[in-house]
């Protein structure tokens, strides 16, 4: 272990269970509220040849969860499977009476939902109005009233305490169960299934490549369950069975799996079926049963890609010559393409540091929207303190959806604003400033053998940061600004050791363009990986620059 690694793992307080997972460590899927209930109705539809309906949702998360309830769900013995996603523009957030439509016509006598359902109570009753049950598996704060399916399997259930036997002896892991992404908890099903003796032990594993893609694009905290899941995940994808997943990483460029690459290339496009189309382009693309099939799908997928970043484009440019309001909440309106809301949402909170919420009129009255949040504020408390000037909305402390007729908006922004302000939150500009892990000033530390050990800290995500570097008082030997319009920035400096680190940066602020050979700069910087006809290098991205 190099000097400098070994000051990132004592900084971070990383143990040995962190830096080298073991699968054995997981919790047990029994810990999870109504886990039992669950496996024992599935059982039941092995035994009675039951037709099931899994019920999902539209975002990365919610297909993957989809395509490991189903490949559950077959490998335990269920012979009917169907799978429907709702339409984002027509039927929104959660169960839709679309699916008591589909459960009397096909005669399916079971419905199990992953990522969704937690509020979905009326839904469940019409359900059980005809004669079919419902099997929640979720990962969503609850409302007061759960519905009364046959389970809820959800670790954020307010009545944990009540659910789960010796509640206190296992405390520290349901609070690590609570971080699951939706694909997490379905994928906690298919362990309680495996230990029933319904799935043959270690099958369940070839689940794991979906589990760290939905976990990673729902930018679930990166906790020791996590943690396992995903490592052992990016194993999986590695060497992937999925014909439709080889064809979008060839598509898309992907040739490394880290974080990165599936937080930012497979991630957009498997969101951009359910953001431009239809949810059911990347759900077949997971379950794409050959190459040429996947190939397809996986060109489609960067076609709306393309689209979705175009649609995006013209709404950030839209705000950069009007102007936003000096709201401490921002609720913008407008008329956007309702599959960006929330990107849009999220590129308000980067630039203006506030939250934000972004609606479009999607018929006549009423707006659909998608807010971002960040630090201490949660949308999810928000919401519920402004529901008497809403039709409805929920979500995440981070990330919610929200419906409000027109005539209300204006009410909704006071009351947003007015809640905000009752908390009497401070500094919350703070949760944007970037920190240092470790200074460095010997940039011959930086060699790609540390770039080989910082690998075992994938996959990245909230709680396990990629780690940032200080780079002190380091000389700048050579300045060039590149692109068309000189907008991109490439720096050449030298440490106290008299070594060197080429460093890069893109779409650069003004201020950093004034940066001149011969000064000395303090730099926040992350290490990667170049390769350029075919030597390999350490490279640097700038966070951070500034003048000493």
């Amino acid at each position: 272990m190099s000097k400098l690694f070994e000051e990132l793992v004592r900084k971070r307080g990383f143990s040995d269970r962190f830096l080298k997972p073991e699968y054995e460590d997981l919790p047990s899927p029994w810990l999870l509220p109504d886990m039992r209930e669950a496996v024992r109705r599935i059982q039941k539809a092995v035994r009675d040849d039951e037709r099931v309906i899994i019920y999902g949702d539209y975002d990365a998360d919610g297909v993957t969860a989809s395509t490991v309830m189903r490949e559950a769900l077959k490998l335990a013995g269920v012979k009917e499977v169907l799978t429907m996603l709702p339409d984002r523009f027509k039927d929104g957030y959660g169960m839709s009476e679309k699916v008591v439509e589909e459960a009397k016509k096909t005669g399916a006598s079971l419905v199990v939902t992953v990522d969704c359902g937690s509020g979905n109570e009326e839904i469940v009753e019409m359900l059980s109005e005809i004669g079919v049950e419902t099997v929640v598996t979720d990962h969503h704060e609850c409302p007061e009233n759960l519905p009364k399916a046959v389970a809820v399997v959800n670790p954020k259930r307010r009545d944990v305490a009540k659910k789960v036997p010796e509640f206190e002896k296992h405390l520290d892991e349901l609070m690590r169960l609570r971080d699951l992404a939706g694909v997490g908890v379905a994928f906690m099903v298919a362990r309680g299934m495996t230990e029933e003796g319904m799935i043959p032990e270690g099958q369940e594993k070839w689940l794991l490549d979906l589990v760290l893609i939905g976990t990673i694009c729902d930018s679930m905290r990166m906790s020791e369950v996590n943690r396992i899941l995903c490592f052992y995940g990016t194993k999986v994808l590695g060497k992937t069975r999925r014909a439709g997943i080889r064809e979008l990483m060839r598509v898309s460029q992907t040739h490394k799996i880290t974080s990165e690459t599936i937080g930012f290339q497979l991630g957009p496009r498997l969101n951009a079926a359910g953001r431009m189309a239809s949810p059911l382009i990347a759900l077949n693309l997971l379950q794409a049963p050959n190459k040429i099939e996947g190939a397809s799908l996986a060109l489609q997928l960067e076609k709306l890609n393309e689209e979705r970043r175009n649609q995006q484009h013209l709404a950030m440019k839209e705000f950069e010559e009007n102007g936003v309001p000096e709201d401490d909440v921002l609720v913008m309106t407008g008329k956007w393409h309702e599959g960006v809301l929330g990107i849009i949402a999220g590129r308000l909170v980067d630039d203006y540091k506030r939250p934000a919420f972004v609606l479009s009129e999607v018929e006549d009255g009423i707006f659909k929207g998608s807010g971002r949040s960040f630090g201490d504020f949660s949308l999810a408390d928000a919401l519920r303190a402004c529901s008497d000037s809403i039709i409805g909305g929920g979500g995440h402390a981070g990330a919610a959806g929200v419906k409000v007729m027109k005539g209300k908006i204006a009410e909704f922004r006071d009351r947003i604003n007015e809640y905000y302000q009752s908390l009497g939150l401070s500094n919350q500009e703070r949760y944007f400033e970037r920190e240092a892990d470790i200074e460095v000033r010997d940039l011959g530390e930086f060699t790609l053998d540390f770039l080989a050990e910082l690998e075992s800290l994938e996959p990245y995500g909230p709680g396990n940061e990629m780690p940032i570097f200080g780079l002190s008082e380091v000389f700048v030997l050579d300045k060039k600004l590149m692109g068309a319009d000189g907008q991109h920035l490439r720096l050449l400096v030298r440490g106290e050791d008299g070594e060197t680190l080429k460093l890069v940066a893109f779409g650069v602020p003004e201020e950093w363009r004034g940066v001149e050979n011969g000064e000395r700069i303090n730099v926040l910087t992350q290490v990667e990986e170049n390769e350029w006809n075919g030597l390999k290098s350490v490279q640097g991205r700038i966070l951070d620059l500034r003048g000493c």
